[in-house]
């Protein structure tokens, strides 16, 4: 069955609560000073039965322009509006604002009620419908139904539902297979059960039981239970008018404007990228002006930054700009949102959301322009590039579909899509990049790898921890394994222990270095077993410390050297010699110990416990509890 909500819209005093009540038989009124004063301040609910048994929620919304922010609010997630105007005083300026406001939301069907037919004759009632149809014009509501109605004489009530009910059955089908998500208008306490909030579920299905996240306040908690038109449920679908009971939560933590949504699928965030249309009429847009925007359930305060290189907006001008909340807030790409004049509060535009999560961007970029023209045509491989262009080190692919805000199935088609024209790449640790940020990384890391090569020409390669800071804070320890991975598979690079080299360096010793070499290595060899430190042997050949450290590297490198332990070396022939040694031991006695070892070669324990570790780590011996036997 198709669920659909149907907003009310018109100017104050027009009789949309009356006729919600004919409809329904509910009056949405629920507050008492509403009633006390008949005039609608906050939004309204009820449901509607439609002839062929649809239910369909109605919102109703206060007219007057003192309340038009909870006007906003009511007129998030309508699928079809019910503008209402009175026959007594036809078009008025807030059915105006009204129309140009559900025109920026993109609410694309609707009929139209003429109410107060009763109090007025025919002839006014076909001037009124002309005018009507005046305002109309060029509206998505140019061709829409106008029904005549006596809501107090229940008069057109049952011809306004039959074509309601047409206009429900052509409003679209929303998404159920996306993660769900509801803008939260309503929060409040029920005696016995705790806190309540209520919304329109405007994409994927809620079941009780369920986790859920309060964003932007970052409060997670589950679903108690669920009621529908005052019906309790185990679940409810997009398009769903929806009262959730959420356990654990005081009302005081959450407000109107805030979304309940599946865990995970949505970050709070005080910037978002979008498209701006500024509405005929109006006082030209500065940029970096102070703005109302309402989104969602949401009305925020904040700055417009136009993206291109103008400095003004005029009336009917388009725009891609980037809007900087001075709160936090909630919202998803694709959201439609109003933008009103900070003072006087007049409604200026709107636009779409392309980007939730984006950087700060210089004026007139040329890449950026195009990358939120890319967003905008809206195909999934766009928006997929687009969110790729955005992560310097890549994205995991599960953040990747959610920040995608599209079915999970449908974002990895078009991820393939992107690998296949070679556009993206997914790396080891199911890590996604876009080519041009993955060229970028690579340029980077051989750039970083060729200046460390030229100031240290006589070290094996650059530590990995230093490697990976070279390319700045956002390169987290996995996106690094992942590219460390990927270079390696291109052989690009060499990894060997905890160094890094690119694949095409070698170390190249010139005439007097290769001839201090020489003269290490004998050094080494005329000692034997005993060692010499890092000093004697400087002051032998007469070199600085860090050059013999250097050579050492090289020589064992080459293998003129084997390294033992941490800054000890042994020439090849002592190697041999220590070899042998501890073979002969164990072929006497089936074992050698640290204290045999020590004794055959009249040292000390340490150097006897270094050079078994180290042929263990050949396999030259294997240990058995405090002994070693040869590895076999």
């Amino acid at each position: 069955m198709k669920h659909v909500i149907i907003g009310t819209a018109g100017h104050v005093d027009h009789g949309k609560t009356t006729l919600i009540q004919a409809l329904t038989g509910t009056n949405p009124d629920r507050l008492k000073e509403e009633q006390e004063r008949g005039m609608t301040i906050d939004i309204g609910f009820a449901a509607l039965k439609l002839p062929d048994g649809t239910i369909a929620g109605i919102v109703d919304v206060p007219g007057h322009e003192r309340f038009l922010k909870n006007m906003l609010a009511g007129a998030s997630g309508v699928d079809l509006v019910l503008l209402v105007i009175a026959a007594d005083e036809s078009v008025m300026p807030q059915t105006r604002e009204h129309l140009d406001i559900l025109r920026l939301l993109d609410v694309k069907n609707g009929v139209v009620a003429l109410t107060k037919c009763d109090t007025v004759d025919r002839d006014w009632i076909e001037t009124v419908i002309d005018d009507v149809r005046t305002t109309l014009k060029g509206t998505f509501l140019e061709n829409a139904p106008i029904m005549q109605v006596a809501s107090t004489r229940n008069k057109g009530i049952e011809a306004l539902k039959k074509v309601l009910m047409s206009s429900v059955s052509r409003a679209e089908t929303r998404n159920a297979s996306l993660p769900f998500r509801l803008p939260i208008d309503r929060v409040f306490t029920r005696p016995g059960f705790g806190t309540v909030v209520t919304g329109t579920l405007v994409a994927g299905s809620i079941h009780v039981g369920d986790a859920v996240e309060i964003v932007p306040q970052g409060i997670t908690t589950r679903v108690r239970g669920l009621q529908v038109h005052g019906a309790k449920c185990s679940e409810a679908f997009a398009g769903m008018r929806v009262a959730v009971n959420v356990a654990g939560v005081e009302t005081e933590a959450i407000e109107r404007g805030a979304q309940l949504a599946a865990p995970g699928t949505m970050n709070k965030t005080q910037v978002f990228d979008a498209t701006l249309q500024l509405l005929p009429n109006v006082k030209p847009l500065k940029d970096r002006a102070r703005v109302r925007v309402h989104i969602g359930t949401a009305e925020l305060i904040g700055r417009v930054r136009i993206l291109d290189n103008r400095e003004v907006l005029e009336p009917k001008d388009r725009a891609y700009i980037q809007f900087r909340a001075e709160t936090e807030l909630a919202c998803a790409r694709g959201d439609r949102f109003v933008v009103r004049a900070y003072s006087p509060m007049t409604t200026i535009g709107g636009g779409t959301v392309l980007d939730v999560e984006p950087q700060r961007h210089r004026k007139a970029n040329e890449e950026v322009l195009n990358a939120l023209e890319a967003r905008e045509r809206g195909t999934p491989e766009d928006l997929i590039e687009g969110i790729l262009q955005r992560f310097a080190y890549g994205i995991i692919k599960k953040d990747l579909f959610t920040a995608a805000a599209m079915p999970p199935i449908e974002a990895e088609t078009a991820l393939e899509t992107l690998r296949g024209h070679e556009r993206a790449f997914v790396l080891s640790g199911d890590r996604a990049f876009h080519a041009s940020q993955l060229q970028r990384a690579t340029a980077r890391i051989l750039s970083a790898l060729d200046a460390y090569h030229t100031q240290f020409p006589l070290r094996a390669g650059i530590p990995k921890e230093e490697l990976r800071g070279s390319l700045g804070r956002d390169c987290d320890p996995r996106a690094f394994g992942s590219l460390i991975g990927y270079w390696q598979s291109k052989s690009e690079i060499v990894v060997e222990a905890s160094t890094v080299r690119r694949a095409s360096f070698q170390v190249q010793l010139n005439e007097r270095q290769q001839v201090l070499l020489a003269r290490i290595v004998q050094f080494y060899g005329e000692r034997g077993i005993a060692t010499p430190t890092i000093d004697e042997v400087s002051r032998i050949v007469q070199a600085p410390p860090d050059a013999i450290t250097a050579l050492l590297r090289v020589g064992a490198e080459r293998g003129d050297f084997v390294r033992i332990a941490e800054g000890i070396y042994y020439d090849l022939g002592t190697l041999e010699m220590l070899k042998t040694t501890v073979n002969k031991i164990i072929e006497e006695h089936g074992k050698v110990t640290v204290g045999e070892l020590r004794d055959a070669t009249e040292s000390n324990r340490k150097f006897a416990l270094q050079v078994l570790e180290y042929l263990d780590s050949i396999r030259f011996t294997r240990r058995v509890g405090d002994e070693r036997i040869l590895f076999v």
